[in-house]
């Protein structure tokens, strides 16, 4: 990418990200270092499909956060709701894309043809291109069917139950409205890099249709993947008492049982002072009527969320329980490993189809 576009390009992406705070310091300086490894490429389309993701995903981000406010609840108590990315974010997103550019970068150096004039991308070549894409095309899929998806009048069903009803912010839920948004923003991404890939002249417009429609369907399945690893492998947190999907800063895990009592409600953390006084005076825990009524009220109230309702908070315990799934990773691991496979899936499709060696997706 000629640097007079690409030092103006990265200079707006940052200060947008700065001026509207939509990403942390350290996230900002992150992505500044993806903008760069994406602009050393000849092409300008990766940057451009950072650049569109970056745009359009803060953009439905900023749509639906009040609503998300309303829906869910941060690990700290407050109201849901995304706030600044972080880096972790930023790498879960782009990671794997901006390896794959590198390699592809490295891959037209070797062969000597990264200072060609003509360079353009020949049909049933490099599927690192392909990886790249399928990368932008998977993430934007799964931030608009995740963002916009929650938006849904229709309660999210899980993915691998779908006859089971789950409260809004579920790892796992989906819903026809996000599933139809998750398809759009692959099309979006995949549309964008039809549009501004230099194809070379031995594909023809059925042909670029076709990749098109075959780069959309692998980024579609990203939001499928994502929500199958999020309902296996991420652990949905519920507040028993609002029943409400508990969210960790930054995507980061949500604890349930910690020493720490900030995330509790102020009615629980009165009554295990309560409690933990009356221990301490001669041994036994009493309860009285109002902390069986309030017990009651909060699984009534997860029962209306469409939460089990079988764990219920009292002063001795946590007033979080895992819903659905294992808490083995968190959200942005997901991410990174969806993209991953994605990307690796739609190489070795292109390799397949292309007769191509399949060492060719590690730039050799």
């Amino acid at each position: 990418m000629k640097p007079i576009i690409a030092i103006p390009a990265i200079a707006a992406l940052v200060y947008r990200a700065y001026s509207r705070k939509s990403l942390t310091p350290v996230g900002i300086f992150t992505a500044f270092v993806t903008a760069i490894v994406h602009a050393l490429h000849p092409w300008s389309v990766f940057f451009a499909l950072l650049a569109v993701f970056f745009l359009a995903g803060t953009t439905v981000t900023k749509v639906k956060h009040d609503i998300k406010a309303k829906l869910t609840q941060s690990a700290t108590g407050a109201a849901g709701g995304e706030g600044s990315r972080n880096h972790i974010q930023v790498i879960a997103n782009s990671g794997i894309a901006s390896v794959l550019i590198l390699l592809h970068y490295l891959q037209l150096r070797k062969e000597g043809r990264y200072d060609k004039e003509d360079l353009c991308w020949s049909r049933g070549s490099d599927a690192l291109v392909v990886g790249i894409v399928a990368n932008y095309a998977a993430v934007a899929a799964d931030t608009f069917s995740s963002e916009l998806g929650i938006l849904s009048k229709s309660k999210p069903r899980l993915i691998t139950a779908p006859w089971r009803v789950v409260p809004p912010g579920t790892n796992g839920g989906v819903t026809t409205a996000g599933l139809g948004a998750g398809l759009l923003g692959a099309f979006i991404l995949s549309a964008t890099s039809t549009l501004l890939l230099p194809f070379c002249k031995d594909w023809d417009l059925a042909e670029k249709a076709q990749y098109t429609v075959a780069l959309t369907t692998a980024g579609f399945s990203g939001t499928l993947l994502d929500s199958l690893l999020g309902a296996l492998f991420q652990a949905s947190v519920v507040d028993v008492h609002s029943g409400k999907v508990v969210e960790g800063a930054g995507g980061s895990k949500v604890l349930i049982h910690s020493s720490n009592p900030l995330h509790l409600s102020k009615t629980a953390q009165a009554r295990s002072k309560v409690i933990k006084y009356e221990e301490g005076k001669d041994g036994i825990a009493k309860s009285s009527g109002a902390d069986v009524a309030t017990s009651l009220k909060a699984a009534e109230t997860m029962q209306k969320a469409n939460a089990s309702g079988t764990a219920v908070s009292d002063g001795q315990h946590e007033s979080r329980k895992i819903e659905v799934g294992s808490d083995i990773l968190d959200n942005n691991a997901v991410n990174i490993l969806m993209a991953a496979l994605v990307s690796l899936g739609a190489m070795l499709a292109a390799c397949a189809i292309w007769d191509l060696p399949y060492s060719s997706i590690v730039g050799t």
